[in-house]
Parts: C-alpha cells; structure tokens; sequence
C-alpha cells in the first residue's frame, strides 16, 4: 500500500490551506462533522463538492481493482479532490472518512465565487489539481483501459483519454501478467476487447468517444441554454478547441457573448499534446500543452462559456439569417456567427510499411502515455518544426536514443532555443538532410530505414516507435466547398477571401459573412501556437463588430 506522505516533492500536488484560505472558502461553503468510515464522494459522482479537511482524516479509495485500497491520506488543513472537480468530470476515487473529525464543504459553482475574489487562493487550488491528474494519469483509480497495443480502437481510446486528461489505468494484453485473470472475472475473451471500467465500476465494451465522455461527466454536444423562444442561439459557435478556440472561447465569454466550443476530440488541438512549450509569453520555466489547456478551459467556464465534446462537425448552413453547424450525431448548433478552428493534422508518411505499424508503434504526440509506450526503447522523430524538437526532447528524458529525422537543417525550421537545447541533450541524433522510406519489424516496428536527400544511400536505424511531425493538412472535409479555400484546402480569409480583391473585408472573415477563422486552418496563418491564441482573441472583436453592425443585440441567446 502506498500511502502519501507529505514530503517536498509533493508540496506543489498537495498544500495546505492557511487560516486565511480557509475563512474565504467558510463564506460559501459549510462545514459537516464526519464519522468514522462516512463516504464523503463516491467515484463515477458527478458535481461534487470541494472539500476541506478541519480535523480528522480522510483517505482517498481506489475500487477499480480487486476489492478497495487507500492510496492516500489527508490530514487538517489539506483540500481534497481534482481536476475532475473544476472540470466538470466525475470522481475518479472514493473518498472516506478514516478519523472523525469535520470538513468545509463548497459547492462547485460557489467555488467560482470564492477563488474570483481570491485569485492567489484559487491559483494555489488550480495549481494543485493539475499535479494531481499528472500524479494520477496512468495509475489506479478512474478509468481502466484493457486491451492489446496493436489494437486501433485501443489506440483510439487510448488517444481520447490521454488528450481529455482523464485520468485512466492502461492494462497491456500482451504486457501485464493480470490481464488475462482481470478479463475472466469479466467474463470477456481477449477478441473482445477493448474494454473499458468507469470510475463506477460499470463495464464498457469497445466504446465511442462519446460514451466515454459520458461515463466520466463530460459535456456532450448540446446548444446554448434555451431562451423563452423555444430556439437556441448563441451569439459565437467556435468550432475547434485548439489554440485559436480555446482563445476565442475565453475572449468571446469575458465580452459578454454566448459562446459555445465545440471540437471532435479534445480540447487542446496539437499544442494541447506537447509535453513542454518554452516560447510561450508569461511561462519562462516552460508549460506544458495539457496544462495551459486545463488553465484556458477553466477560465473560459469560469466566465461563462460551454464546451461540448465530443462534437464532430459535418456541415455548416445557413437559416433565417443566422448560421446552423451540423454534427455527426445529427444534432446542431444554431449561432448569429462561427468561427472556424480546426486547425490541421499532420501528414501521414509515404514510407513502405507505414500501414503496417500505424497501428502498434506510430505516434502524432508526445506526452506521458506515450512516453511510457516504448520507455527505455530507442525511437525515431521525423519533422524539422518546433513539435518535433519540443517532442524529441521530452522523449530523451524516457528513453536511451532518440533518431530526430528532418529534412532540412534545422535551424531552417526550427526556434534557435530548441536547435541548442537539442545539441546539448544527450541521447539525440540529429540526421538531416534524410528522408523515412521504410518501416520494418515484426509484430512491432523495429527498424526506420532512412534515406540521404543528397547521395540516395539508405541506412538502418533501431527504434520501436516513431512520432510523426510533419507538413499539415486543414481540417475543412466538413465545410465541403462553402468557404472559399486555397488550392491546400486552407481557408482563404480578408481581401483573399474575395475575388474582387476589394480591401474592405475584415482580415479573418471567411467568403462567408459572419463567419471568421483563426489558427492553422487559415491561409497564409504562422503556424505557431501564440500567433494562433492571438487570432482567436482578435477574431472575437471582429465577430462583436459583426453583431453589432447587423443590429443584434449579444449575450442573451435569443
């Protein structure tokens, strides 16, 4: 049993509250004698209470396994839960009294109150709830994922969980010596996994993105609240979570309009996978991608803004003047504006064998699941921008070598902080100059044979993985020919947008009137995640402007 101890390392995960705090949070909140073995949250609750321990102890339980296990304690002056809390997801542990004692208990939405009138209070409180999913990523309570590494729907599970920060235990059919026994008493054969526990014990099989979403409490698609018309309408639909959304998303919310967020798979987009970003303004010690999304989404709801995932747009059009996004699931958004962020996606490599191994060993991010994929196994990046060198970095820190693989200088492509941090990083190999043109191996890859741009000879290099960074291409498949776009797919915007030329049209609206894009899915955008958070934030004065010279009034959803 691995209990917690407060030890310094542990400080920024679990700190205790002052005389201060704990007044502040006594305002909105009550306290609640406890007893002996009383469950103050269940796991798989949804809209729990913040909670405070006064006196007494209470011990965080984790029943995803054979029977129930403490794996922490926590003392007076210590607060209790995480990021699930303020991100509206359900408990991933059962939380029992051990000593009685009492506690402070705070309704989520007064919590909001409590930290707006103490940002340092509600700083320490955000702080330490994101250490805790990282402690919590990958070990016991929440979900458990059970299925086999070369399986695409446990790839796909596996992708979902790890971007929605939702913290998930992954079991490896071919790994871990208690799958087998884990699967008979479920009374599962292997054949039909991927199988998924919930924080509540509840079995799923093979599920949807969706369906996992629910099982943890997050919002699915749904539109603004619904005013006495009987017609939902926001004022702003962004369409898109990544660094351009989640900029709109806050912007829109703090300007009083209606906004609602949707995006297909996570909030986040590609900076939302990288694992540390040290160019980014405000964070000189580096932040990485899933906390910066976590602190966005979190101040966009505390704002007022909806999210909505999963959410996969399939169509936009227009009706009684305002414009309708049409999902997959055959539900809709009815918005007086949208912007459009999808971003883009990596290419997929032109290399024999790549097919093959898609599945078991090729990865389009790298944070800590994948990380822990091939620890201590030597693997290959292929991309000359700042995602593959952010990512060739971290990956150093897991295993022995690293084959970082562009094709062009990097110093042509790549931030200078991150070309010298990668020469000085023991356990890189920089080849330039090359290409991938085959993947080789067994059951797993084994082997990248790359090949010189300039002499044509190949060459052998080990790994048993490879993330893939390359050229983009524009998530717009779902607008099919209604906005005008380059000859790439991306999104023509401004005096582009018009085939007259005429200089009048706002810079980031689309061919379409009251339709605005942002980010990488724009032509001619710097692909670069501040300019992106940048275009989102100015992409909202241009949607207020819209509105207010069409005559509609904002931020009442009618």
């Amino acid at each position: 049993m691995n209990m917690l101890v407060e030890t310094p390392d542990r400080v920024g995960g679990y700190p205790s509250l002052d005389e201060t705090q704990v007044a502040a949070l006594s305002a909105e909140g009550r306290r609640h004698r406890t007893r002996a073995g009383e469950v103050l949250v269940h796991a798989g609750e949804e809209h729990y209470d913040f909670i405070a321990v006064l006196a007494g102890t209470v011990s965080e339980v984790d029943g995803s396994g054979d029977g129930e296990r403490s794996v922490a304690v926590h003392g007076p002056t210590r607060f209790l839960g995480e990021l699930s809390l303020i991100a509206g997801q359900a408990a991933a542990r059962t939380l029992r009294v051990r000593e009685p004692g009492e506690v402070l208990r705070v309704p989520a939405d007064r919590l909001t109150s409590v930290v707006e009138r103490n940002p340092a209070l509600g700083d320490l409180i955000l702080k330490a709830y994101l250490s805790r999913r990282v402690l919590l990523m990958g070990r016991v309570g929440g979900l458990r994922l059970i299925g086999s590494r070369f399986s695409l729907d446990s790839r796909r599970l596996r992708d979902f969980v790890a971007c929605n920060h939702i913290a998930c235990q992954w079991v490896d059919l071919e790994r871990d010596p208690d799958a087998e026994a884990l699967l008979c008493g479920l009374h599962v054969r292997p054949e039909q996994t991927p199988v998924v526990i919930g924080p509540a014990g509840q079995v799923l099989h093979n599920p949807s993105d969706a369906e996992i979403a629910r099982a943890v409490g997050l919002p699915g698609p749904a539109p603004a609240p619904t005013p006495a018309s009987g017609v939902a309408v926001c004022d702003l639909a962004v369409v898109g979570a990544g660094a351009a959304g989640l900029a709109a998303a806050v912007y829109g919310a703090s300007e009083g309009l209606v906004t609602v967020t949707l995006d297909e798979f996570a909030c986040g987009g590609q900076a939302g996978r990288s694992s540390r970003m040290e160019d980014y303004p405000g964070f000189p010690a580096g932040i990485s991608g899933g906390e910066l999304t976590a602190r966005a989404v979190v101040q966009a709801c505390q704002l007022g803004a909806t999210f909505n995932m999963p959410a996969r747009a399939s169509g936009l059009r227009e009706r009684e003047g305002n414009y309708v996004v049409e999902l997959h699931d055959g539900g809709e958004v009815t918005a007086r504006a949208v912007l459009i962020a999808t971003g883009a996606r990596y290419r997929k490599l032109d290399a024999a064998g790549f097919s093959t191994f898609e599945a078991s060993s090729v990865y389009y991010a790298a944070t800590l699941p994948e990380a822990l994929c091939c620890r201590d196994e030597p693997v290959a990046v292929v991309g000359g921008g700042n995602p593959a060198g952010e990512a060739a970095l971290f990956l150093a820190k897991y295993t022995p070598v690293v084959h970082l693989l562009a094709r062009r200088d990097l110093a042509e492509t790549m931030s200078r902080y991150l070309v010298d941090r990668i020469a000085m990083t023991p356990g890189i190999e920089t080849h330039t100059g090359t290409e991938v043109r085959e993947l080789l191996g067994g059951e797993r890859l084994e082997t990248v044979v790359i090949q010189d741009r300039g002499t044509g000879r190949r060459h052998a290099l080990p790994a048993r993985a490879l993330f893939v960074f390359t050229g983009a291409q524009p998530c717009t498949g779902w607008l099919a020919g209604k906005v005008a776009t380059d000859e790439d797919g991306f999104i023509l915007t401004g005096p582009d947008a018009d085939e007259s030329g005429q200089p009048g049209r706002p810079l980031l609206q689309t061919s379409l009137p009251g339709v605005f894009a942002a980010g990488d899915v724009r032509s001619g955008s710097i692909k670069r995640l501040t300019s992106a958070a940048g275009e989102g934030v100015a992409a909202v004065q241009l949607v207020w402007t819209y509105l207010q010279t069409t005559g509609r009034a904002v931020g009442d959803g009618t």
